[in-house]
Formats: structure tokens, C-alpha cells, sequence
């Protein structure tokens, strides 16, 4: 399948990009400001607050739909290589799945590596996650109707968080939808990290840059809670929706793990989209079957609401 034309318009743009991998830091975080927000989905009702957690406090951003049909939450983790993303670069993309599922959305803004190394993310997400069910009726919201999900590296903290709650305890999730998420380490490659090593947003180099700044030693590179397709296992997990785009180096990891998920008994939604790259979930208002993929999952999290 070829790629899709409106995502190679896209890339055209930003063919002249330097490599993730070269940049710095600072550089990063400035470079991750496609696409132009010009065009957002309308909903009822933004309110940014804080999160009080053990020890930090975190930025959040509650979105409530202009028409409610649930009083479930979606608690959304961005992606960005654990490195790079914040609470305006998925805007667009909470706001899409906000109005989609007519349910509330809140985002967290997770503290970030190499400030920040493995696990402070992974215990933002799991605490935030707690807090977000024990306040869920101040802010009237279902704590029993809560869904965890994200992209990229957001996927991966939204499926370790759900490892976590069902190892240590916490609020009963109806769901965890995981976009192209990172499951695994980068060594050794898989299929995809090859053929789709370069050329595309995501590359293997910038993959491996991601891990170095986000694990410090290689213990932690293979620690469940770092990488979930090592998880012993995955029994008794939530239903989960997993994403994937056939242009990604992350294709093959994310695959696996729902094939992982659905051997494990565990209800299992796979939807792989062949023409697409790493990404494709922020370059909504530029394509049109990325619209059509956004209201398409946002349905399927309202229909996990409601089971």
C-alpha cells in the first residue's frame, strides 16, 4: 500500500527538517509545533489545573464535550519520546476525541526526560491516574468509566499504567487505547525498525536517541514497567484498542503486543493502517482519513464506556 498522498504532502513540508536525533533538547521541544493549529474541533468546555501529587505538581487540561453522552474519562498521555510533548502539541487531538466520544477528556502533562528519567513518567501517569478517580465525582465524572490512552510514548505509559493497576491496585479501567505505541526496546530491531529506519517523521536513530535520554542504565531498558511486551503477563489487563501505521518503526512492536493481548484473553481491537507513518494522529487537520481514524477511535471509546 502506498503512502498516503495527503500524509506525503505532509512530509514534503518538512522534508528539510534536520534529523531528531541531531537536535538538541531545547531544539526539540521548539520543532514539535506541527501542524499549524489553525483548525480545532469546538467543544463545550477547557479548563487547565493543577494535579497535587506526592512530592510535584503537574499541569492538566480538562476538556468537556459540547453534548455529553457519557460521564466517563478519558485520562490522555502525550507522545514525544518521553522527551519531547505537552499539553498543546494533543490539543488538537484531545479536543477531537473530547467531542467524538461525547465524554470528558483530561490530558497530563507528565514530567519529561533526560530532567526526568525512568520512572518519574511512568509514576506522573499511574498517580494521575489514582487522583483523577478518587476527585472524579468533584468533577463530575464516573470513577468506574475511566479509559487511559495515548500516543507513541504516550501509549506505552498508558498500557504500563494499566500493568500497574492491575499488579498494585487502583481504579477498575474500562479501556486502554494505545496508538502506535512503544512497547519494546530498540535492540534487536524488529522488521519494521528496518524497513522503515529512515525517510519517514520517526526514525531508528532518533528511536535509540529517545531511549538513551529516557532510560539511565540497561536494566531499566528491559524493565516491564519501561517496555510492557516484557510483562511476564498480560492476563487480566483492560480491553485495549491498539493502533498501528504501516511507515513506522514501531509497527511491529505495537502489533505484537495486541497479538500478546489477545493471547492473554484479553479483548483486543487491532486496527492497522497501512498507508500511514508514525504520527499520523497530529497531522489531523492536513488529512483527511486521519479526521476519519480520530472520530473512528473516539467512537470506540465511547462504546467502551458504556460496557
Amino acid at each position: 500500500m502506498p503512502l498516503d498522498p495527503e500524509i506525503a504532502a505532509v512530509l514534503k513540508d518538512l522534508e528539510y527538517a534536520p534529523p531528531m536525533e541531531t537536535l538538541s533538547v531545547d531544539a526539540l521541544r521548539k520543532a514539535l509545533a506541527y501542524p499549524p493549529l489553525d483548525r480545532r474541533t469546538a467543544v463545550g468546555e477547557i479548563v487547565d489545573f493543577d494535579l497535587p501529587l506526592e512530592g510535584r505538581v503537574l499541569a492538566a487540561r480538562l476538556y468537556r464535550p459540547q453534548v455529553t453522552q457519557s460521564d466517563g474519562v478519558t485520562v490522555f498521555f502525550h507522545g514525544g519520546g518521553f522527551v519531547i510533548g505537552n499539553l498543546d502539541t494533543h490539543d488538537h487531538v484531545c479536543r477531537d476525541l473530547c467531542a467524538g466520544s461525547g465524554a470528558a477528556v483530561i490530558a497530563v502533562d507528565y514530567r519529561l526526560a533526560p530532567e526526568h528519567r525512568f520512572p518519574a513518567a511512568v509514576d506522573d501517569c499511574f498517580d494521575a491516574v489514582h487522583w483523577i478517580a478518587r476527585h472524579a465525582r468533584s468533577l463530575s465524572l464516573d470513577p468506574s468509566r475511566i479509559v487511559v490512552a495515548g500516543d507513541s510514548t504516550g501509549g506505552n505509559l498508558a498500557a504500563v499504567t494499566a500493568l500497574r493497576i492491575r499488579e498494585e491496585g487502583g481504579p477498575s479501567l474500562r479501556a486502554q487505547v494505545l496508538v502506535y505505541p512503544v512497547t519494546n526496546y530498540h535492540t534487536p530491531p524488529t522488521r519494521s525498525y528496518i524497513e522503515n529506519q529512515s525517510g519517514y517523521p520517526l526514525t531508528r536513530a532518533a528511536m535509540i536517541r529517545f531511549w538513551n535520554d529516557y532510560v539511565a542504565n540497561e536494566r531499566d531498558a528491559i524493565h516491564p514497567h519501561a517496555c510492557p511486551l516484557r510483562a511476564r503477563s498480560l492476563a487480566g489487563l483492560p480491553r485495549a484498542l491498539v493502533v498501528t501505521a504501516g511507515f513506522d518503526p514501531l509497527r511491529d512492536e505495537g502489533e505484537a503486543y495486541a497479538n500478546r493481548l489477545f493471547d492473554a484473553g484479553v479483548p483486543v481491537t487491532l486496527w492497522h493502517y497501512d498507508h500511514m507513518v508514525h504520527g499520523f494522529f497530529r497531522m489531523g487537520p492536513a488529512c483527511t482519513a486521519v479526521n476519519e481514524a480520530l472520530i473512528r477511535c473516539a467512537a470506540w471509546i465511547r462504546r467502551a464506556m458504556e460496557r
